[in-house]
C-alpha cells in the first residue's frame, strides 16, 4: 500500500509537518505499512505552484500524490479553512485525479471554534477530487501538542478499524470470487 503525506504550510519545519509526521508514524505502525510513508512538503513547492511554465518538482508530488492508496492531508486551520497553498496544489490535480484513494484529513488550529472545518471544508474538497473519506478528520488544536500521541490514539484506531474492516471484505470477495460464486 502506497501511503502519501501532504503539508500544506507554507512555513517549512512546521508544527503542521510535525503532527502530519505523527499521524502518519501511527498510521503506517498500525496498519503495518512496512513500506512507511512518503511526504510532499508544499513549503518547498510554494514559489513553484504559481508560475505560468510548468515546474518538474510540482509535476513529480503531484503524480506521487495520484499513484497513493492512502493519503494523509494536513494544513494548519487559516481563516477557518485550509491553506490557499494547499488548495492551489490540489487545484492542479484533474478532476477526480482520488479516485480509488483513501484520504484521511488533518488540520492543526489555535482555537477550537474551527474545529468542524476539518470535515466542513477539507473533507469536501477530497471527495470533490473524488477520494473516499471513510474517517472524520483529526483536528489537533497547537496548545494540545504536548500530549499528541494521546491525541492520535482514539483516531488511529478508527483508521485501523476501518481498514481491517475493507481489507477483510477485499478478501472475502477474493475468496467468493476464487471459489466459483458469482459477485
Amino acid at each position: 500500500m502506497r501511503f502519501v503525506v501532504i503539508v500544506g504550510n507554507p512555513k517549512p519545519c512546521s508544527r503542521t509537518l510535525k503532527v502530519a509526521k505523527a499521524a502518519a508514524d501511527a498510521v503506517a505502525s498500525a496498519l503495518d505499512l512496512t513500506s512507511g510513508y512518503e511526504l510532499v512538503d508544499l513549503s518547498s513547492l510554494s514559489r513553484r505552484l504559481l508560475l505560468p511554465e510548468p515546474s518538474a518538482a510540482v509535476e513529480d508530488a503531484a503524480d506521487l500524490v495520484r499513484g497513493a492508496d492512502l493519503l494523509l492531508v494536513a494544513s494548519p486551520t487559516f481563516k477557518g479553512t485550509y491553506t490557499g497553498l494547499l488548495k492551489v496544489f490540489l487545484d492542479r490535480l484533474p478532476y477526480h485525479a482520488l479516485n480509488g484513494i483513501w484520504a484521511l484529513p488533518l488540520l492543526v488550529m489555535n482555537a477550537p471554534r474551527h474545529a468542524l472545518a476539518v470535515d466542513v471544508h477539507l473533507r469536501p474538497l477530497l471527495v470533490e477530487l473524488g477520494a473516499s473519506v471513510p474517517t472524520p478528520g483529526l483536528t489537533v488544536l497547537e496548545s494540545e501538542i504536548s500530549r499528541l500521541d494521546e491525541l492520535l490514539r482514539p483516531w488511529v484506531r478508527t483508521v485501523s478499524d476501518v481498514a481491517d474492516g475493507a481489507l477483510g471484505a477485499s478478501r472475502r470477495a477474493v475468496a467468493l470470487a476464487g471459489s466459483g460464486y458469482e459477485l
